[in-house]
């Protein structure tokens, strides 16, 4: 349970048996998956917010949530609550926190800001006024300060502020956490690895049968589907976190996290395959894939989505096609009439489709009966994630037609 402490009219973030407050940042929609996710690692009180979750939890929970939730942008340690109605009232009340118990004089740091209040509107100017109350602080203390560093800093500091309600956390996962490490190269706009790996939770796959992406890509979403296939820690790849920098990090235990987090890693009994008809996208998703050493793990197919047939037996099949940002709308919509039509006959009987897009007039073009919608961002687009259940159609063949050169 979070006790609170008053200093100075500054609330500070206190804790009992080791628990302290947590928030786990995520993309809008996929809000239960991550508290289902949290509620798996062992954090408690779980509070489902917009966009994040709230938890408590201990420094392992910490470790846990940044090395194993797939669907978590970051983890925040909210450090500090405080009312403030203007500049000068945020400024020294910040300056009144104890940074020299948390940021090193020679290290670095960084302020991100966001902003939902009558009382402030820009949230650069904000993250300017937090910076200065703490280095000027720690001129008059050491007449030295901290430096503020863009890339790589040693602490990242948010700044939340509603209304009048100023919070203060430090992100314990340093860069987002959907910089996942795999990623060689990219191709055109990519899909957010979080929003890849919710895609798949959302859709119900247990990795009890076959995954197939028809429009790849780079290959993020069969490369989400592999490591959660192969029960591959999110952040497996990934060698860096902001949590490392604290104070109260403890080596041996986050080694003892990791190492069982690990240990459950396990085999794949089926097939996972993509196309795309891209031909540079596709090398893109073989380096990409040669680097996280799945490529044995997923097939690669360079063919039209008309050209496409699935393998026989029950398919899960996600897909995030062209929203229409680089088509026109008369292309684009022809391009969602040629899906349904290869769903329809190509796709048969133990075939689940989902498909994600923002342009809800070309997903009228599919032209199949939708049985669940499920309204999600991508970035700062608005779409429908939807789901399609094969009942007929071909079932001859059993491999993707390669596109002619």
């Amino acid at each position: 349970m979070t006790r609170m402490g008053s200093i100075g009219g500054i609330e500070y973030k206190g804790s009992e048996n080791n628990q302290f407050k947590l928030i786990a940042k995520t993309v809008y929609g996929l809000e239960e998956v991550l508290a289902k996710e949290i509620e798996q690692l062992g954090g408690q009180n779980i509070e489902i917010l917009q966009r994040a979750v709230m938890f408590t939890g201990t420094m392992e929970i910490v470790y846990k949530t940044n090395y194993c939730c797939r669907t978590a942008l970051s983890i925040l340690k909210p450090i500090v609550e405080f009312q403030a109605q203007n500049e000068q009232e945020l400024y020294k009340k910040v300056s009144e926190i104890k940074w020299e118990q948390i940021l090193d004089v020679d290290g670095s740091f960084l302020i991100e800001s966001t902003l939902n209040s009558r009382f402030f509107s820009h949230s650069l100017y904000i993250a300017q006024k937090t910076k200065d109350a703490i280095v000027d602080r720690f001129r008059k203390m050491f007449n030295r300060r901290p430096t503020i560093r863009m890339e790589n800093p040693d602490f990242r500091i948010n700044i939340h502020i509603y209304d009048d309600k100023v919070t203060l956390s430090l992100n314990s996962s340093g860069d987002s956490l959907h910089k996942r490490g795999y990623r060689v190269e990219t191709a055109i706009a990519p899909i957010n690895e979080v929003l890849a790996a919710g895609l798949i939770q959302l859709s119900g796959w247990r990795r009890d049968t076959n995954f197939i992406d028809p429009m790849c890509g780079a290959g993020t979403i069969l490369i989400e589907a592999a490591m959660f296939a192969n029960s591959i820690p999110a952040q497996y790849y990934r060698k860096s976190f902001g949590f490392k920098k604290w104070k109260e990090y403890n080596v041996a235990e986050w080694k003892r996290i990791k190492e069982a987090a690990d240990s459950q890693m396990q085999e794949f009994d089926f097939l996972i395959w993509g196309s795309d008809i891209d031909k540079k996208a596709l090398e893109i998703a073989r380096k990409n894939l040669a680097f996280a050493k799945l490529h044995k793990e997923v097939e690669l197919f360079h063919a039209s989505i008309e050209n496409q047939m699935p393998p026989e037996g029950e398919c899960m099949v996600i897909m995030n096609p062209p929203y229409g940002e680089r088509i026109n709308p008369e292309d684009l919509n022809a391009l969602y009439t040629k899906m349904g039509n290869t769903f329809k006959h190509n796709y048969g009987e133990g075939k689940t489709v989902w498909v994600i897009s923002s342009d809800f007039t070309a997903l009228k073009h599919i032209g199949l009966k939708t049985s669940k919608k499920i309204v999600l961002y991508n970035g700062q687009l608005e779409c429908r994630f939807m789901r399609y259940d094969m009942y007929s159609g071909s079932k001859k063949g059993s491999k993707f037609v390669e596109h002619p050169a």
